[in-house]
């Protein structure tokens, strides 16, 4: 009698947890479509890395893991792009789990940056500044060929540095497929993202113009048609005139 295999939505690896006999889990940085993402610390080194670790319904054949890898590759000199390691695989509830070590990066989950400020948002301009950050690291990322593909508050991992943000990227959606869409997507999502730091819904229709102007309601096809590219976006927020609100 042929047994049928569990289907595995979530790892939930708790402290302590050892992967591949080389890796000690200290938390979950994050989840998305594919996967989850572990900080963990290597124990030959004490050096502490990242682990991707893909879900088998997600990764059939390493097919996933392997256009992931191979994206990360490709963007090796984007600054905002993690770098890639090597894999590993474990064993989890009787299957073959496959993991993608990379640089563990620094810095806070915009998500909860956001909680921390006044009100839980932020002010516009410093909003805007956010923005234009991230759309210079996303235009960059265009420019290498690629897109990321889940933008979103968990992945994106920010940096205060004086009056400047850093940031980085984590967790790109690993697929071959669609990239002028995915490019297009990734613009969307940026502006939503600026959206969500002012406050969300509840505080849009007290913004100002010109934030209304970028957000353009979070029509997709009204955002597409002001900012086709992320670099289009970038060069908007280098230009406009603000009025100090």
């Amino acid at each position: 009698m042929t047994s049928r295999r569990q289907t595995i939505d979530s790892f939930d690896l708790p402290e302590g947890r050892r992967i591949a006999g080389k890796y000690i889990v200290e938390d979950k940085l994050g989840a998305g479509w594919e996967g989850e993402v572990y900080r963990v610390t290597e124990t030959g080194t004490g050096i502490h890395r990242a682990v991707k670790l893909f879900y088998p319904k997600r990764n059939e054949n390493d097919e996933a893991l392997r256009t992931y890898a191979l994206k990360l590759d490709r963007l090796s000199d984007c600054r905002s792009v993690i770098r890639y390691h090597h894999t590993e695989r474990f064993q989890f509830k009787g299957q073959k789990i496959t993991g993608l070590v990379s640089q563990l990066v620094h810095g806070r989950p915009l998500e909860d940056l956001i909680k921390l400020q006044p009100g839980k948002r932020f002010h516009p301009f410093e909003a805007a500044t956010l923005l234009h950050t991230l759309a210079a690291a996303i235009d960059e990322i265009h420019n290498a060929g690629e897109y990321h593909g889940d933008l979103h508050e968990g992945n994106v991992l920010v940096t205060r540095r004086g009056v400047r943000f850093e940031v980085h990227m984590v967790d790109m959606l690993a697929t071959a497929k669609g990239v002028r869409d995915g490019r297009r997507t990734d613009v969307v999502d940026l502006i939503r993202l600026f959206y969500e730091s002012l406050g969300g819904k509840a505080r849009y229709p007290s913004q100002p113009q010109w934030v209304k102007d970028i957000c353009r309601g979070l029509r997709r096809g009204l955002i597409l048609e002001r900012f086709p590219t992320a670099d289009r976006l970038r060069r908007h927020l280098e230009r406009f005139e603000w009025d100090g609100r």
